[in-house]
């Protein structure tokens, strides 16, 4: 007998896209986290300031990370 995964259960798109969702919302809510953490030690060190295009690139490096280590255990070895 064949296991079933859950998509094949029924029509369950809604609860895929709310997982999906969460998961998106919780790497952005870590991304900014980790961006402001950085920003503070980066000013914090030298009396330069953290620009708005460092922010944007250090929040998508960050984003990038949270996809892959996301990827990685949702999608198993």
């Amino acid at each position: 007998m064949k296991f079933l995964t859950l998509l094949e259960v029924g029509d369950l798109t809604g609860l895929v896209v709310i997982i999906v969702v969460i998961i998106i919302l919780v790497a952005l809510f870590i991304s900014f986290i980790v961006t402001l953490f950085v920003k503070l030690i980066y000013e914090s060190k030298n009396d330069q300031k953290f620009s708005k295009k460092q922010f944007i690139q250090t929040m998508v490096i960050c984003l990038l990370v949270c996809g892959l280590i996301s990827g990685y255990v949702c999608g198993g070895i």
